[in-house]
């Protein structure tokens, strides 16, 4: 049992709940809810649901697996370097969970399926080399949650061509997170911090912008956009006021909750509240799981 925690410790089970979200947004903003649903439209949101655990699950092994060495002097504690888990053990359950999510996402269409061995391809260039670069870092995981979010619009293939601006919201929120996450260990500067809190105007923005679309109804989406704001932005100006590992930890850790908070405001636009209340309703179980297993 304590291997199997191990294993599910690598995986960040919170953070893939926040991924499930970026499925969920993708679906509705492709149309189908608008165009109505059938069984195969359900059968199409299961699998992509599976694909994305499978990618962020891989993803984030193969995050732990790359820093292993690293994690031994600053987290000794972490499953890899306890011994907990091992890395032949590690590697194995990244290959299989990254195969699974694109073997999913084929279940769906070609297009899905692109877009899957996309973000698998990109997740493993951050965990091996991204992460390190101080500017293209950000960039690169944000992808990542970008291909996720069209990977949940492929439900309609048509619909990705119409909906691939919506991939640049995450980019940016990630980068956000990515930028002020670089010093969560030793420390960061209040450069960086205020970066992150320009990109977060970046992404409000934007989606105050979504509301010249004819197809979305901006005044549903502001008791959702508060929420974001106020869940957000203490945090990180905290961290960028005072850029303490401890202070740092605490807003990524609320940048990648509230990712579920973003996911759900930019959704209901698309279809309605209760839409955004079902997504929203992720959060508390998110936020539970992140009291048993690390997010960061």
């Amino acid at each position: 049992m304590t291997r199997l925690i191990a294993y599910l410790q690598l995986m960040r089970p919170a953070n893939i709940i926040t991924a499930w979200a970026d499925i969920l947004l993708g679906y509705a903003a492709a149309g189908v809810l608008t165009e109505g649903i059938n069984n195969l439209d359900f059968l199409a949101l299961g699998w992509l649901i599976l694909a994305t655990t499978g990618l962020y699950g891989g993803g984030v092994v193969f995050n732990d697996v790359c820093d292993a060495e690293l994690d031994a002097v600053e987290r000794p504690e972490r499953p890899l370097p306890s011994g907990r888990a091992s890395l032949v053990g590690a590697i194995a359950l990244g290959i299989i969970l990254l195969i699974l999510g694109i073997v999913a996402a084929a279940m769906v269409s070609n297009l899905s399926a692109l877009l899957a061995a996309i973000v698998a391809i990109t997740a493993l260039v951050y965990d091996k080399w991204g992460k390190h670069q101080t500017f293209l870092g950000p960039l690169n995981m944000g992808a990542c949650r970008g291909g996720n979010l069209l990977l949940g619009v492929s439900a309609i293939p048509s619909a990705v061509s119409d909906r691939w601006y919506l991939a640049l919201i995450p980019i940016v929120y990630i980068a956000a997170i990515t930028a002020i996450s670089q010093g969560e260990v030793q420390g960061g500067n209040k450069i960086t911090g205020i970066m992150a809190i320009a990109f977060i105007g970046i992404v409000v923005s934007s989606i105050l912008g979504l509301g010249l679309l004819p197809e979305y109804t901006l005044l549903i989406t502001l008791p959702f956009l508060t929420l974001f704001i106020a869940l957000v932005l203490p945090p990180f100006i905290k961290a960028a006021i005072n850029p303490s590992p401890q202070l740092i930890q605490m807003a990524v850790k609320a940048g990648i909750l509230s990712l579920i908070v973003l996911d759900a405001t930019i959704a209901a636009g698309f279809t309605n509240w209760l839409y955004g209340l079902l997504l929203l309703a992720l959060l508390p179980l998110s936020r539970l799981l992140a009291r048993i297993f690390a997010v960061t």
